[in-house]
């Protein structure tokens, strides 16, 4: 069992790994603003593509940004160790993958195990496995009445990892890939800001492989 109860802490650090635009940061910094998420500090933002929106966002906001460059190393695993190599130097406790289009390597999830956090505009297990667009579309395309996000740890697995908060939202008759997509996307803010609450209050709690928040 791992209880975040002796984690629980004035401040903590995380790390963002994305690949595209980075929205549900925009959330994230939004929801500091407001004077919520005051125990959590984004130490870094590391990206594998030279031209990722995200990079902006952070030069906006004042954030730490780096580009990693993929093709600089051998393996995935070579890659994977430059960047935890950073986080670890930063003291990154938590990690989260924010429009992260790079599969982990197994020696990346074995030494965050239980610290690297995803999202998936689907409540899995169903529409496991795609990404953005696709996932939305299959849900239009299968006809499904409810849908949503949910938060997961990263295991080995593709979006099998022990599942920490779902919200789900109905399917309107009319809907567009594009509607459910920006109607998902506000939930996964609101899913972030809810975990990063929770690890800093240290409410997380993690037994044989099932994940409960304990109340505020």
């Amino acid at each position: 069992m791992i209880d975040r109860e002796a984690k629980m802490q004035q401040t903590f650090k995380i790390g963002v790994m994305a690949s595209t635009r980075g929205s549900d940061l925009q959330g994230i910094l939004e929801a500091q603003a407001s004077g919520k998420l005051t125990q959590v500090e984004v130490a870094m933002v590391l990206t594998n593509k030279a031209d990722a929106p995200v990079i902006e966002r952070c030069h906006q906001h004042h954030l730490s940004c780096q580009f990693v460059d993929p093709t600089a190393f051998a393996t995935r695993e070579e890659f994977d160790r430059a960047v935890a190599a950073i986080f670890d130097k930063l003291g990154v406790e938590l990690i989260l993958l924010i429009g992260y289009m790079r599969i982990l390597s197994p020696w990346f999830v074995q030494h965050f195990q239980s610290r690297i956090i995803n999202v998936h505009p689907s409540l899995l297990p169903a529409f496991g496995g795609g990404m953005d667009l696709n996932v939305h579309q299959a849900i239009l395309d299968a006809g499904v009445k409810v849908t949503g996000c949910t938060l997961h740890f990263v295991d080995e697995g593709t979006d099998s990892g022990p599942i920490i908060w779902q919200k789900a939202i109905p399917v309107e008759h009319d809907e567009t890939v594009e509607s459910l997509k920006d109607k998902v996307q506000q939930l996964e803010v609101e899913g972030f800001v809810a975990v990063l609450e929770a690890w800093a209050e240290g409410r997380i709690v993690i037994n044989n492989n099932i994940v409960f928040l304990k109340d505020a």
